[in-house]
């Protein structure tokens, strides 16, 4: 890409922001329609996009809103790529988000190091 590049592929700026691991995902999000342009459905992953677009897209659970800032040159590293976008996206509510909390070892799981020598307490005394 020249200097002066001031558009770029939607599939390509996608992946050099970083929203994507790679391009052709990116490319299969836009061809399904699940990316909008200014508020339009897109469905060619050669749509250009410009400073100062608005792309809507679902990752995982959350709908993300992205204005673009800057047209890369690159994919570069992260804190390069998120001077190519501004986020407008509500911030999520961190209650929602909870890790999934591991189990207690209840015959399902992984035993821990104190579970494991019960465990094999339990069968020496019943192999006696």
């Amino acid at each position: 890409m020249s200097q002066g590049a001031t558009k770029l592929r939607l599939d390509k700026w996608l992946w050099h922001a970083r929203f994507f691991k790679t391009r052709s995902l990116a490319a299969a999000r836009v061809t399904a329609g699940a990316v909008r342009v200014n508020g339009e459905a897109v469905q060619k992953r050669a749509t250009l996009v410009v400073p100062g677009d608005v792309l809507t897209f679902a990752m995982g659970d959350d709908v993300r809103v992205i204005q673009v800032a800057a047209i890369g040159t690159r994919r570069g590293p992260a804190p390069e790529a998120q001077e190519l976008y501004a986020d407008l996206s509500p911030p999520s509510p961190k209650s929602e988000k909870k890790p999934p909390e591991n189990p207690a070892f209840e015959g399902k799981g992984r035993p821990s190091k104190r579970d494991r020598r019960v465990l094999d307490l339990s069968r020496a005394r019943h192999l006696e």
